[in-house]
């Protein structure tokens, strides 16, 4: 039995990157909607930039597991 460290290597290297870089973007949308700016009397209203960023970094979050799904069925 011959483990291929160097690939090894490459798979952790590449696997820890996806991973932090996921959830980076998943943390990017869930404050993107926990962004709320105040109003005139009070309350919070909804920041739509902010919205349209959280659900743009979700989709991409859902893309890549998608793609990941794929690669292991595929």
């Amino acid at each position: 039995m011959n483990i291929d460290w160097a690939a090894l290597a490459s798979v952790f290297g590449v696997s820890l990157v996806i991973t932090v870089a996921l959830v980076g973007l998943f943390t990017l949308g869930i404050t993107g909607l926990a962004r709320q700016t105040p109003t005139a009397d009070g309350g919070g209203g909804s920041n739509a930039l902010a919205r349209t960023g959280a659900y743009a970094c979700f989709g991409l979050c859902l893309a890549a597991v998608a793609y990941g799904i794929y690669l292991i069925v595929a």
